[in-house]
């Protein structure tokens, strides 16, 4: 397909036809053409509006490839397609049932909004400034075209608008939420003892007729998958820097304008720290009065300060230059003249008042000190301005061109090679979803052509091609006979603990005591929470989940590892403390009344779509 239209692309119609494409090109993308036709077969009606048959195709595409990677071995042949487009088609229906909800309440973005949002989205962006090629190159990557992101931008806002609002509408009692902490807070007291892997070592063997019936039944476990070997270019702006000669009259223009700030400035600080709770604004109140009032600031620190070792010294910090401190305090601190006491800053420490006790500043250093670091930070700025030109440029030339090496020499890049890498991803780049899908394109995987330049991070975008292909292979039973004896020994080991851990508390709850039955002494634990890491989350997961012993009696339950396993007795069950003015309770509280609303939400999407009329060809 991609070579016809190479080729195609030659003749001179193909040329006028492309000079009309550029001007639509030239604002937005190919969308700006893309859009204008119509007629596209649909897959599916929701009260009288059309899911389109392109978009379905790709939403299954994308959702194909994200099931195989949640897979341990890839493999495409165990993928359910039939039940990937069944979900794919009725999460598109639930969403546009939602969109013309969120029409009918007259919930909507203008053009201009969507504009603000995308150009405000720090992925588009470029030092700080929205980037058009980054935007259109990250659309492309997502499977989409720009009118399509703007439209799915449209829809996904408004219906947000309506989760949002249902979701921040749940209410729960407080008589639950204490209910919930009393459990939560809920401690126990338990005994434990173990009992080794060693003790039933005599009961566990693993025969090479077991090996080889595992390795049958288990076939796919051992079967390789399928790879592909590449070749790939990638330009990043760390890279086209270094290729970036900087001239001795440009360095020393970029000394001459950067000479201020590259004096060194330190200030010398004193403060006051001041825990950020409830009484804090009265506190820091009657600071600020005493201070009015012609108390010193050093007497105060002494008195008020929690910083105890500044404290000691009048709250002084010594000197200190940018870069030091914690952001809000700098950003006060650098705002101070000197002699002058700052308005409340508050930082993760707590709420700061802070004096501006000296400044000192010392001459810029001499250029030849500075020459390496000047000339990294010139290149680096032409790069940046360099940048979104030369990704363009690598475009061009790899789509073109039948191999890597003629872009990668006409534009001063360096071509790698990776191996092994499946449809699973492998080692960076080649962890970005979007350039595995293209490594294993039909294009690419079986017509050799390049893959479309991918943006695989921040300022890092790269091509490759396919150099071999290795189809998915059985590995021999030789190969893995050691792997599966292994597995065999701990699946067998553990089953011998489980019956002997199951014959031990059979024996307790029939009144044996552990030294008749050969174990180990109890250990006692007393009031511990879930959260004790000293026993392991198994060990407490049990201990919690076992039932509330009667008076007198012990409740027993066992946790069984690869080498261990480990008798629990529960003693007794210790009701947990709830203070409904606390902040546990009040976050707990909005915590389930967020559960609570996304109920609701889901409730009412529900509705939405029992009583949508929809239609499939």
């Amino acid at each position: 397909m991609l070579q016809d239209i190479r080729e195609n692309a030659q003749g001179t119609i193909a040329k006028i036809i492309i000079g009309l494409l550029i001007v639509s090109l030239s604002i937005w993308g190919m969308d700006a053409i893309v859009g204008g036709f119509s007629g596209e077969p649909e897959v599916a009606t929701v009260n009288g509006e059309d899911i389109t048959e392109r978009e379905f195709l790709r939403v299954v595409q994308i959702e194909s490839q994200r099931r195989l990677s949640e897979m341990e071995n890839p493999d495409p042949s165990l993928l359910d397609e039939d039940q990937v487009r069944q979900d794919v088609l009725d999460a598109l229906i639930q969403q546009k049932v939602m969109t013309l909800n969120a029409e009918d309440q007259g919930l909507e973005l203008s053009d201009a909004d969507i504009d603000s949002l995308i150009t405000q989205m720090p992925q588009f962006q470029v030092d700080g400034t929205f980037n058009r090629d980054r935007f259109v190159s990250a659309v492309r990557n997502m499977g989409m075209g720009v009118a399509e992101f703007r439209e799915t931008m449209r829809k996904q806002y408004v219906v947000n608008q309506i989760r949002a609002g249902i979701s921040q509408s749940g209410v729960v009692t407080d008589e639950n939420v204490a209910q919930l902490l009393r459990i939560q807070n809920q401690t126990r007291d338990f005994r434990v003892t173990t009992l080794s892997a060693d003790a039933v070592s005599d009961q566990v063997e693993v025969t090479e007729a077991d090996v080889e019936a595992y390795y049958d039944e288990n076939q796919n476990a051992f079967k390789l998958p399928e790879s592909v070997d590449a070749s790939y270019i990638v330009l990043s702006l760390a890279a086209l820097a270094e290729t970036i000669d900087v001239s001795d009259d440009q360095l020393r223009d970029y000394y001459e304008q950067r000479s201020s700030e590259l004096a060194r400035e330190e200030r010398r600080a004193s403060h006051i720290l001041i825990e950020d709770g409830e009484n804090a604004e009265e506190t820091m109140a009657t600071i600020q009065e005493r201070l009015a009032a012609g108390e010193s600031f050093a007497t105060l620190a002494e008195e008020f300060s929690v910083d105890t070792v500044s404290a000691e010294q009048g709250g002084d910090l010594g000197f200190a230059e940018r870069g030091v401190y914690d952001p809000a305090f700098e950003e006060a601190l650098f705002a101070l003249e000197e002699g002058e006491v700052s308005d409340p800053v508050s930082t993760s420490f707590g709420v700061h008042l802070i004096k501006l006790e000296d400044v000192q500043k010392t001459e810029a250093p001499p250029l030849a000190e500075l020459e390496d670091q000047l000339r990294r930070e010139l290149a680096q700025r032409e790069a940046t301005e360099r940048f979104a030109e030369v990704r363009s440029e690598l475009a061009d030339l790899a789509y073109a061109a039948d191999d890597l090496a003629g872009p990668a020499e006409e534009l001063g890049l360096e071509v790698r090679e990776k191996s092994g890498i499946t449809r699973n991803g492998g080692e960076a780049p080649f962890d970005h979803a979007g350039l595995i899908r293209q490594l294993f394109s039909e294009d690419v995987l079986t017509e050799g052509f390049n893959t479309e330049l991918i943006d695989v991070g921040d300022n890092m975008s790269v091509v490759a091609r396919v150099g071999e292909y290795q189809e998915a292979q059985q590995q021999p039973l030789e190969e893995v006979a050691d792997e599966i004896r292994a597995a065999l020994t701990s699946q067998k080991t553990r089953e011998a603990l489980r019956e002997r851990a199951d014959a031990i508390i059979a024996d307790l709850e029939s009144g044996k005591n552990i030294e008749e039955l050969g174990l180990e002494e109890w250990q006692s634990y007393e009031d511990q929470p879930r959260s004790n890491p000293s026993l392991g989350g198994a060990v407490m997961s049990q201990v919690f989940s076992l039932q509330r012993p009667g008076d007198g009696d012990n409740v027993y339950g066992s946790v069984v590892s690869n080498d261990s396993a480990t008798i629990v007795a529960l003693d007794a069950v210790n009701e947990g403390d709830v203070n409904r003015d606390g902040g546990e309770f009040r976050q707990l509280r909005g915590f389930l009344a967020s559960l609570e609303g996304q109920r609701e939400y889901q409730a009412y999407q529900q509705f939405l779509r029992e009583n949508a009329e929809v239609e499939r060809p």
